[in-house]
């Protein structure tokens, strides 16, 4: 049944903040445009650790995937950008699973702060490992795709 405001139902999404050593898993959803950290994937040697991100896929059937595409501050795409894009190819061939590429320029630096207060709060008890700050990033992403498409209620049928 739709949303009163004429959105679809809600969508659950996974982003991915791709790296040579972990990638950062978070999940959210259009409805309260939020997200939240999953957990980072090890890539022994640079290997996408494929059967890991087909269990989140399995586990969280999302309608759709997110992956951060590296930018320099000036705008031009970063060192990793030709590999976050094959990243992305491959996890929407793979799965047969729409896959939006969003700039995560700065989505590091958002997610060490945020993990920051977080542990000046006493909300996070434990210290923050590289792995947190890879998975608070896909969220930074996320909420970052969230916000350029409207919430993203649109963006995940038009493909």
């Amino acid at each position: 049944m739709p949303e009163p405001s004429g959105r679809g139902a809600p969508r659950l999404l996974l982003a991915f903040d791709y790296g040579r050593r972990r990638i950062g898993v978070a999940c959210g959803d259009t409805l309260s445009r939020s997200a939240a950290a999953l957990r980072g994937l090890r890539t022994p040697d640079g290997v996408v650790p494929w059967r890991e991100v087909q269990a989140l896929l399995e586990e969280w059937r999302p309608a759709a995937a997110v992956v951060g595409l590296p930018y320099n501050a000036d705008g031009t795409e970063g060192d990793l950008a030709r590999e976050s894009r094959a990243f992305a190819t491959q996890l929407a061939g793979r799965f047969a699973l729409p896959v939006h590429l969003v700039d995560e320029r700065y989505s590091s630096l958002a997610a060490t702060e945020r993990l920051r207060r977080e542990r000046e709060s006493g909300a996070r008890r434990r210290r923050v490992t590289k792995t947190d700050v890879d998975a608070a990033a896909a969220c930074v992403i996320l909420e970052r795709w969230f916000d350029e498409t409207d919430g993203g209620a649109n963006a995940i049928t038009d493909g």
